[in-house]
C-alpha cells in the first residue's frame, strides 16, 4: 500500500539523487538539541574520547538497526546516528526523507583500533547489510537508504577499498548483484549531522522497536594472517 508521502511526490522521487542547487537550504545550527552521552556505553557523543579512537561513518540501512550493531562490538567507544554526504545543512530527518538533502542515514563509529582494526570493523560493515542494492535496503527505499563508508584515515580508505574488493566476488558467486557502497572519505563527504535525540540508541530506548534484517548471509573473507 502505497504511503501518503509517496502519494504526494511519488516513490520514484526518493530513488534519484539530488544535486546542489537543488537541494534544500537548511539552516546555520541544529533545530533540536543533541544529547550529550550514549545511552548504553555512557560515553560521550561528541567527545572528547580517549587519544587515540579512531572514528568511521558507514551507512547501511536504517540507522537504528546498524548503530545497536555497532555499540556492540568490542572495542567501540561511542556511536552515534545522523546524516552524512549531502548538501543540505544541519538537516532534520522530515527534510532528509524528501530526499532533497543527499545525505544518507549514517553511523558514526568511535573506537580503539587496539581492540577493534579497521578491517574487522568493516568486515562487519558488508556483512551486516546487501550492498548491492542501490537507493535501498530492503523495503526501506530512498537515497537516505543508500550504503557508503566515509573514512578519517589513508588506512581506512585503503581497507575499505581493499574488503569491497575481497568481498564483491563472494558476492557474485551467491548470485547478487555489483557493490553499489560509496566510499571516500570524510572530508569530501562534508559533515556528519547528528540526528534528533529520538534517534539516538533508539533500539535501547524502544527494545520492541522497526528493525529490519538486510544482511546477505555471505561472510567478507579474514584477511590473510
Amino acid at each position: 500500500m502505497a504511503s501518503l508521502y509517496d502519494l504526494l511526490i511519488g516513490s520514484s522521487a526518493r530513488t534519484q539523487m539530488v544535486d546542489a542547487d537543488r537541494a534544500l537550504k537548511g539552516r546555520d545550527d541544529y533545530a533540536y538539541e543533541v544529547p550529550a552521552t550514549h545511552t548504553v556505553l555512557g560515553t560521550p557523543l561528541q567527545g572528547p574520547w580517549p587519544e587515540g579512537t579512531r572514528v568511521l561513518y558507514l551507512a547501511s540501512g536504517c540507522f537504528w538497526g546498524a548503530e545497536k550493531e555497532a555499540w556492540q562490538l568490542p572495542g567501540v567507544v561511542t556511536t552515534a546516528v545522523g546524516y552524512m554526504g549531502g548538501f543540505t545543512t544541519y538537516p532534520t530527518y522530515e527534510e532528509t526523507c524528501t530526499a532533497r538533502t543527499g545525505h544518507t542515514e549514517t553511523v558514526m563509529v568511535a573506537y580503539d583500533p587496539t581492540r577493534l582494526s579497521d578491517v574487522d570493523l568493516l568486515r562487519h560493515f558488508w556483512e551486516e547489510h546487501d550492498p548491492t542494492q542501490g537507493f535501498r535496503q530492503g523495503n526501506d527505499v530512498g537515497t537516505q537508504y543508500r550504503s557508503a563508508v566515509f573514512t578519517t584515515t589513508p588506512e581506512q580508505l585503503d581497507a575499505a577499498r581493499s574488503t569491497r574488493e575481497q568481498y564483491a566476488p563472494r558476492l557474485k558467486a551467491n548470485g547478487y548483484g555489483d557493490i553499489t557502497t560509496e566510499i571516500r572519505s570524510a572530508d569530501e563527504a562534508g559533515p556528519f549531522y547528528y540526528a534528533e535525540a529520538y534517534h539516538q540508541q533508539y533500539l535501547d530506548k524502544n527494545p520492541g522497536g522497526y528493525c529490519p534484517v538486510n544482511s546477505t548471509g555471505v561472510a567478507c573473507p579474514a584477511p590473510p594472517a
